[in-house]
């Protein structure tokens, strides 16, 4: 996909109504206050000897700088929001609130933008070091925690 393509997907997000419960999977769903949408991804590295993770890394670097680019050209300089403090509150028996559950645990920081009342969060998520990188963006009223 291009960036063009990737705006065009956030607008249609940002224009639909939001679940009522939680639905979809990890590269597409929501529930309720949120749309989540995997725009991006690298490979596997099951089978990786190392020698293609930097190669993906870079990859999902440049698109995700050319989202957030984007973004930026369009909303305004976003807030870089580091989430690693979330994942601390919610190990020590705090209820993180979803969509910033699920992102607090596969990434450590995101780019924010307030768009009316809605925030569009872009980030890279990995859920280990096996997984592929995943180029992701949410749509929410959810306000961060």
């Amino acid at each position: 996909m291009t960036t063009a393509e990737h705006l065009d997907t956030i607008d249609q997000l940002r224009a639909t109504a939001f679940p009522t419960a939680p639905e979809g999977g990890p590269a597409y769903g929501g529930g309720p206050g949120h749309h989540l949408v995997t725009l991006g991804r690298t490979q596997d590295f099951w089978d990786d000897d190392g020698s293609g993770r930097q190669e993906a890394a870079d990859q999902i670097a440049a698109e995700y700088g050319a989202l957030t680019q984007a973004l930026t050209d369009r909303w305004g300089d976003p807030q870089v929001f580091a989430v690693g403090s979330l994942l601390d509150r919610e190990l020590e028996g705090e209820g993180i609130p979803e969509p910033w559950d699920g992102i607090c645990n596969t990434t450590d920081h995101v780019h924010l933008w307030r768009v009316g009342e809605q925030w569009l969060v872009a980030y890279v998520a990995q859920w280990d070091k096996e997984f592929p990188y995943l180029l992701t963006a949410v749509v929410t009223v959810v306000d961060p925690p």
